[in-house]
C-alpha cells in the first residue's frame, strides 16, 4: 500500500467520515442523484427500462450515501467499499439500524477495498456513485479508469470532486497548519487542535476566518468534518481545464454537471445581447470555464459519465409524446399539493392546468395511461408537458 493511501487511510479510521448520526429510522427526504430512475431520466430524457440494476458505491465512508442508494433503489444489486474498516463498519450497522437493509429485495454487500482494486470484482456495473473520494488518490487517473472499466455498456458514473477556485481559503489553512504541526504531521488529532487553535486566535475581520464562518462552520463543528477539511494528508482540486483533461482520461462520455442552474450563463449576464453572442462562438468547455471565472464559488464539480451507447430519447416528436407514459417525479417532496418542494428542493407552484395534468400522472405506471389518454381527460398542450418533462416534475417511458 503506498504512503498516502496508508495516510488517507489511518486519517478515516481515526475521524470516520461522514459524521452523520446514526438513526432508528430511513434517511429522511431524496438525494435525487443516488435515485437510479430519477438519475437514469435526468442523463437521457426517458424512465429505464428496468430497476434491477448493478450498483456500486465506490467510496461510501460511513454509509450516508449508502442508506439512501438501498432505500430508493429497492430491486438493485449493491456492492459498497471503502479503505477505512472503520469507516466501512459504520455503513454497515448505519444500514442495518436504520431499517434499509431489511426491506431490500436485491442483494447487499460492504467490502474493504480500494477504488484503484474495483477491477478485482467480478461484475460490471450499471451505476456507479462515487462521491468526494477520487480527489483523495494518489493517482486520480487510476481511479477513474479502475471505475470506468467496470462500468457496463449503457451506465452511469456519478462523480463529485473538489475545485481550486472555492477551496482557495481551504488550501491556505491546510497548509499553515501543516507548517505548524511540523513533525507531528500526520497525527490528526493534533492537526485538528492546531486547527482550531488558529481559527480561535485569528482577528475577525481575517479572510480565512470570514470564509469559514460564512460557509463551512456549522458543518466543520464536528472534528470528522474539520479533519477531512483542514488535515486530510491528500488534495486534488481542480478548475473546467484539468476537470475536462480529468475525464476524457477515463474514456467515458460527459454527460452533464448534476447542477445545471449553475452552469447557466444567464444567471450572471442576464439576457446582454453582446455578450451572450459572444458566449455563443465559445465552446461549451470555454463556456463552462467562462462561468466559473465569473462565479468563483465552485467549491466541487458533480457530474454524469457515461459508457456509450448512451441511449438518450428526443420528445420533439408529437406522435412520440403522445404514446409516452408519463408518471410524477419520484423525487418531488410536498406532493399532491399544488405547492411542493422539486427534485432540488426548489419551490414549486403549478397552475391549475399543470396540477391536474399531473394528478393524472400520479401512480400512473401502474394504470399505464398514455400522454393522448390523460389529454382526453384534461385541457392541455403538449408544449407544456415538455416543459413538465424538462423541469424534472413528469418522467416519461
Amino acid at each position: 500500500m503506498s504512503e498516502i493511501r496508508t495516510a488517507v487511510q489511518k486519517l478515516y479510521n481515526t475521524f470516520p467520515f461522514p459524521p452523520d448520526p446514526l438513526s432508528n429510522e430511513p434517511p429522511p427526504g431524496y438525494n435525487w442523484r443516488w435515485y437510479y430512475r430519477a438519475a437514469y431520466n435526468f442523463c437521457t430524457g426517458i424512465k429505464p427500462t428496468t430497476e434491477k440494476v448493478r450498483i456500486l458505491d465506490a467510496g461510501c465512508g460511513t454509509g450516508s450515501g449508502t442508506d439512501y442508494l438501498i432505500l430508493h433503489n429497492p430491486e438493485a444489486d449493491i456492492v459498497a467499499i471503502d479503505l477505512s474498516e472503520k469507516a466501512l463498519a459504520v455503513a454497515e450497522e448505519r444500514c442495518t439500524k436504520s431499517g434499509v437493509l431489511a426491506n431490500h429485495q436485491g442483494k447487499i454487500e460492504f467490502k474493504q477495498l480500494t477504488i484503484e482494486d474495483v477491477v478485482t470484482l467480478p461484475e460490471e456495473f450499471d451505476f456507479i456513485n462515487c462521491v468526494g473520494v477520487l480527489h483523495h488518490l494518489p493517482d486520480p487517473v487510476v481511479g477513474i479508469q479502475a471505475l470506468a472499466s467496470k462500468l457496463a455498456a449503457g451506465g452511469l458514473l456519478h462523480i463529485f470532486v473538489y475545485g481550486e477556485l472555492g477551496r482557495w481559503e481551504i488550501q491556505l489553512m491546510q497548509k499553515a497548519i501543516a507548517l505548524l504541526q511540523g513533525n507531528k504531521k500526520g497525527d490528526y488529532v493534533d492537526g485538528v487542535k492546531v486547527g482550531r487553535e488558529l481559527f480561535a486566535n485569528l482577528p475577525e475581520n481575517n479572510r480565512i476566518v470570514k470564509r469559514e464562518k460564512e460557509r463551512w462552520a456549522w458543518e466543520n463543528t464536528r472534528d470528522e468534518s474539520f479533519a477531512d477539511m483542514y488535515v486530510h494528508p491528500q488534495e486534488v482540486d481542480y478548475n473546467i481545464d484539468t476537470l475536462f483533461e480529468f475525464m476524457d482520461t477515463s474514456g467515458l462520455e460527459f454527460v452533464s454537471f448534476s447542477n445545471p442552474q449553475f452552469w447557466d450563463l444567464k444567471r450572471l449576464i442576464g439576457n446582454c445581447p453582446d455578450l451572450l453572442a459572444r458566449a455563443d462562438k465559445l465552446t461549451e468547455k470555454e463556456r463552462y470555464r467562462l462561468i466559473e471565472l465569473l462565479d468563483p464559488e465552485v467549491s466541487h464539480y458533480e457530474f454524469f459519465l457515461a459508457k456509450p451507447p448512451l441511449k438518450k430519447q428526443d420528445w420533439s416528436d408529437d406522435n412520440l409524446l403522445l404514446k409516452a407514459i408519463p408518471e410524477v417525479h419520484p423525487c418531488i417532496t410536498g406532493w399532491m399539493n399544488q405547492s411542493f418542494l422539486d427534485y432540488e428542493f426548489q419551490p414549486v407552484t403549478l397552475s391549475d392546468r399543470e396540477f391536474e395534468f399531473m394528478k393524472l400522472c400520479d401512480g400512473n405506471p401502474d394504470a399505464k395511461l398514455t400522454v393522448a389518454a390523460i389529454l382526453e381527460q384534461v385541457n392541455f398542450d403538449l408544449e407544456l408537458i415538455r416543459d413538465l418533462q424538462k423541469r424534472q416534475l413528469i418522467i416519461l417511458a
